[in-house]
Formats: structure tokens, sequence, C-alpha cells
């Protein structure tokens, strides 16, 4: 069983440890989008009041959708800083007497951070499709598949006739 700190650190450490993010943050977030994650894979987790942790553990799969989940989130982080960034900058490269400084693009930086945002919800799609096919079970079985031979009305009457049922 995967706790939710657990999915925090292991998503911080793949984030590369980033100096304006924290552990904490991650699990916080983690925490208050629990509903989100039950809603997309069909569960019904729910944290405990005194721990703040999960009242069972997640599987490895929800564990890894769940992650997802936050990378799709700090990438929307990302793209928003950028954008906003990006409308107060209108200068981009300065030349003067042989120097020159040239400033990150932010619609460029913006279009590699919606690149990467993109790549995470994509893989997102297929984890919970992949869970969904392979986690889920028939919740109701509609149909009688176990009519006999003697009262199915769909068999041929020759095939009847040869076994003398009429």
């Amino acid at each position: 069983m995967v706790k939710i700190v657990s999915i925090a650190d292991e998503a911080y450490r793949e984030l590369a440890s980033p100096s304006d993010l924290s552990i904490a943050a991650i699990s916080f977030w983690l925490r208050t989008n629990l509903g989100q994650l039950n809603n997309l894979i069909d569960t019904s987790y729910t944290l405990n009041a005194d721990t703040q942790e999960l009242e069972t553990g997640l599987t490895i799969e929800e564990a890894v959708i769940f992650k997802k989940l936050y990378f799709v989130h700090y990438y929307d982080l990302k793209i928003r800083a950028t954008l906003g960034a990006a409308s107060n900058d209108s200068v981009v490269e300065v030349s003067s007497d042989g120097a020159r400084v040239r400033k990150i693009n932010k619609n460029e930086l913006s279009k590699t951070w919606m690149s990467a945002r993109n790549l995470e919800r994509d893989e997102l799609t297929r984890l919970v499709t992949s869970y969904k096919l392979t986690g889920s079970s028939p919740r109701q079985v509609a149909g009688d598949d176990t009519i006999s031979e003697k009262n199915n009305t769909r068999i041929d009457d020759n095939l009847l006739r040869t076994r003398n049922y009429l």
C-alpha cells in the first residue's frame, strides 16, 4: 500500500527537486485533490481525519495515476506563470557597443511547458484507460444466456427436426 507522502516524495524527485516546490506542498495538493482521483478511476478513497493519510492505501497503479495528475497540475502552473510573464516582457534582445543581452522568449518557454503537459496528459489518459480495462468487473449482467435448446426460438427448424424435437 502506497501513502500520499510517498507519492509526493516520488513526484518531487521525478521533477528533479525544484527549489520552488516542497514535498509538503505536493502532499497538500494530493490530499485536497483526492476526489479528482476518485472521479477519474471510479474509486472512493477517503482521508483519515487524524493522520491525514488514506484510510486504505493505494495500489501501485493508482499511485502512478495520482502522480501523473499532479504532473499535469504542475505543468499547468508553469504555463500560467510564463504566460503571465510574457505579457510584461516585450524586449527579447538588446545590443549596444558590441555587447548583446538576450532574454528568454517567454512564448517559446510556454510552448515547451505546454508540450510537456500534453505528454503527461496523454500518458495519464493511457494509464486510466488501462487501469479501467484491467481492474474493472461488470456491475450487472443483463440478458439470459441460459435458454435451453427446446425453448430457444432462435434455433433453425431444420436443426430441431434432425434432433427429433418437432
